[in-house]
């Protein structure tokens, strides 16, 4: 079966997987390369994504890399806003997810600036209005697992069967969404997200069993501490170990990739797609 996603009323397929390219307006997101705060580097970081065949933009305002420092909402849309206003003047057909999970930002970006998607670290946890938020919006919403927040995820780790209880999250929080009448969700696990460093690779090698929830599912593992401290390697080298576990990821049932280096993951979707058909 090819999940396929409402796309402002338009259904766009996943026979093929989607690369989602990160475009982050902070100041402290965890790699530093993805910072853009001025509009000249937002527009340049932009049209790399679109030149390098990205899908889509996700957008965050909020860093949620393990201790980054709490942000009101104000500064949040405001952030937002800067490159909101750049991507509606000048790239309107650009398919844009916002990474939030605050309520109120969801709708203020879907009402007023047309977002598509919107993309929730904490599956509706840290805003319990999240859920009924995008029933009335009715665009397509990224689930993720994360304990805690990004404060203090790092300190629920616990876990008595890693699997059983992420499956069990998913099943729960799938089916309070389906009940309001929620149906274009995308899964992501949650890699480096209350997880640790051998955690996230049991969950990777589990991978394929998200597909029994029959939404699609998405990876994010671009750079990340899993990929570097396992190197023993810094975040500016772990391009190659990055586009390893993205085309591992591919090849058991990955339907998006959030990453920072588009060309890179376009290129591996483009490899094991011939590989498919050949």
């Amino acid at each position: 079966m090819h999940h396929t996603l409402n796309i402002k009323g338009e259904l766009i397929s996943l026979e093929k997987p989607l690369v989602m390219g990160i475009l982050n307006v902070t100041p402290d997101s965890f790699y530093a390369d993805s910072r853009k705060q001025t509009e000249a580097a937002i527009e340049e970081r932009i049209q790399t994504i679109l030149s390098e065949g990205g899908d889509i933009i996700d957008l965050g305002g909020y860093s949620s890399r393990p201790d980054a420092q709490e942000v009101s909402s104000e500064e949040e849309m405001n952030r937002l806003t800067i490159a909101l206003k750049i991507l509606n003047s000048h790239y309107p057909n650009v398919t844009l997810s916002v990474d939030t999970f605050r309520a109120d930002i969801a709708r203020q970006c879907v009402e007023d600036y047309g977002v598509a998607i919107i993309n929730d670290i904490s599956g509706g946890e840290l805003d319990k209005a999240m859920f009924s938020t995008i029933a009335q919006l009715r665009v397509p919403y990224i689930i993720m697992h994360m304990r805690g927040t990004p404060q203090t995820m790092q300190q629920h780790t616990d876990y008595h069967d890693l699997m059983e209880e992420i499956m069990l999250y998913f099943a729960r929080k799938v089916n309070e969404l389906h009940l309001l009448g929620v149906k274009d969700l995308i899964i992501d696990p949650g890699f480096g997200f209350s997880k640790t460093l051998e955690q996230n690779y049991t969950l990777m090698k589990h991978l394929y069993e998200f597909k029994e929830f029959n939404h699609p599912i998405m990876v994010g593992i671009s750079r990340k501490s899993m990929i570097y401290k396992f190197l023993s390697c810094t975040q500016n080298e772990s391009l190659n170990g990055t586009t390893i576990l993205n085309t591992y990821a591919l090849m058991h049932g990955a339907n998006l990739l959030r990453v920072h280096d588009v060309k890179a993951a376009t290129e591996a979707v483009k490899l094991i797609k011939q590989i498919s058909i050949s």
